[in-house]
């Protein structure tokens, strides 16, 4: 059974690198740029070498291929580093809960627990229209309200770590207490922060493939998946290709992020 994980978590590396390269390096392998509009496209025509559209075209002329890739481009972009924001909050609010304990660990986590209780993507879709649609603030938006479960899972590892002799010891010899965190506790929790920051990545990138289906994320003239998958579901009938391909890059990569989170976490666990 672990070697079978294995292979899959193999295989989902492997797949998930190509669809890296493919985001980076695709665009420039198109004579088209992501704006450029082919006036004599023809916009029904399937996807062909012709022209070099080579997933087709929107209905207004703009080459899929490009924008397929660009949109993956922006959608990483949000994934990762909403995933930064979310592991900052997370590892610096389950640390220090998790290190002081008493009524400290208390209010901290009982601030979790009231916000666990607030719809999240409510509050992700007031803050988008309250402050604007702005790349940086759909990230902070997102990493701002996915912290919870880093903050629970870092908090009880720091609840464990901070019994163990070397913690112990730290203390009696009067090290301060931000040095004993950042020194002793917070590399101890390296493993079960990149398990859960792969698996937040793709729940960051899902979120914002959403809000960009609703027309409240990314914005023109950017592209990203949620956008085209919106788009492409409007034209279905007419180039069903246009909503495939957003569609099997979205799926593809949010399947392969999370093999490769459960792989980390079974691995963390022992498993």
């Amino acid at each position: 059974m672990a070697d079978r994980r294995g292979g899959a978590a193999w295989l989902a590396g492997g797949v998930l690198a190509l669809i890296v390269l493919a985001v980076i390096l695709g665009p420039l392998l198109s004579p088209h740029t992501v704006d450029h509009i082919d006036f004599a496209a023809d916009w029904g025509a399937p996807p062909s070498i012709d022209g070099a559209h080579w997933f087709g075209t929107d209905s207004l002329g703009r080459d899929l291929f490009v924008r397929t890739l660009e949109g993956g481009r922006t959608s990483l972009l949000v994934g990762l580093l909403a995933t930064l924001v979310s592991v900052g909050i997370g590892v610096a609010w389950g640390a220090v809960a998790g290190y002081f304990g008493g009524r400290i660990d208390q209010w901290l986590m009982r601030a979790v627990d009231v916000l666990y209780a607030l719809p999240f993507m409510f509050i992700v879709i007031l803050l988008m229209v309250a402050f604007g649609r702005e790349l940086w603030l759909v990230f902070a938006a997102i990493g701002a309200v996915t912290w919870l479960d880093m903050a629970r899972v870092v908090r009880g590892q720091t609840l464990a770590l901070r019994e163990r002799g070397f913690v112990v010891a730290a203390k009696l010899v009067g090290v301060p207490d931000a040095r004993i965190i950042l020194r002793h506790i917070l590399p101890n929790l390296s493993g079960p922060v990149l398990a859960m920051a792969t698996l937040t990545v793709p729940q960051a990138i899902l979120i914002e493939s959403f809000l960009s289906f609703l027309g409240l994320g990314v914005q023109e003239p950017r592209a990203s998946w949620g956008m085209l998958i919106n788009d492409g579901a409007r034209d279905m009938e007419i180039t069903p290709w246009a909503l495939a391909f957003p569609c099997a890059f979205l799926v593809t990569t949010l399947l392969c992020l999370n093999v490769l989170g459960e792989r980390l976490r079974a691995t963390g666990q022992g498993r």
